[in-house]
């Protein structure tokens, strides 16, 4: 993957493997990988299912390097930069923000096209500029950091805590220890 071309297919042990490269295929990818209720193998399971074509038909034991292709895919082509920092955006959650500022990039509405490929999409992701999105993510940054809020940045958030606060993502056993606590105070 060189960054000039927009693959369709991902090449896994000098296999030819089909991928579904549009954005709006690609972020269920990283909803099913983000998805805290499943354990991480049935996530990679699942993603990988939704992202190669003929999936069924890779052998068992190409699936690891199955999924080193996709995520390097999902980086847009990038090599993985190191560990990953704070989470400061939700692809789900921010949804509506990051739609209206690629669009805006884009000049265009992005889902009304039948087909953007991901590598398209994350260059007009790139190239928002200022607006509500970077906005937010601003915020959460300075709050995470514990850097004290402009003036405007306050009165957004007090107005907008809801869009800036990421909403936590609790696994099965969390959800399941949370509901035992709340019995044990209802009693």
């Amino acid at each position: 993957m060189t960054g000039w071309d927009l693959p369709e297919a991902l090449e896994i042990a000098g296999r030819s493997e089909p991928i579904r490269a549009d954005f709006r295929e690609v972020l269920e990818v990283i909803r099913l990988l983000d998805d805290a209720a499943e354990p991480p193998e049935a996530r990679a399971f699942l993603a990988m299912g939704v992202f190669y074509r003929k999936f069924a038909a890779l052998p068992p034991v190409l699936r690891g390097q199955a999924m080193e292709a996709m995520l390097r895919f999902l980086a847009g082509g990038q090599e993985d930069s190191g560990p990953a920092g704070p989470r400061l955006l939700d692809w789900q959650q921010d949804l509506p923000l990051i739609v209206a500022d690629v669009n805006k990039a884009a000049g265009c509405e992005i889902r009304a096209l039948p087909f953007v490929h991901w590598w398209t999409f994350l260059a007009w992701f790139g190239a928002i500029g200022e607006g509500q999105l970077s906005a937010v993510v601003a915020i959460r940054d300075k709050l995470r950091r514990g850097k004290k809020l402009e003036g405007w940045e306050r009165e957004f958030y007090q107005r907008n805590r809801a869009r800036v606060d990421l909403k936590p993502r609790y696994t099965p056993e969390e959800l399941a220890e949370r509901e035992r606590l709340n019995r044990l105070l209802k009693d």
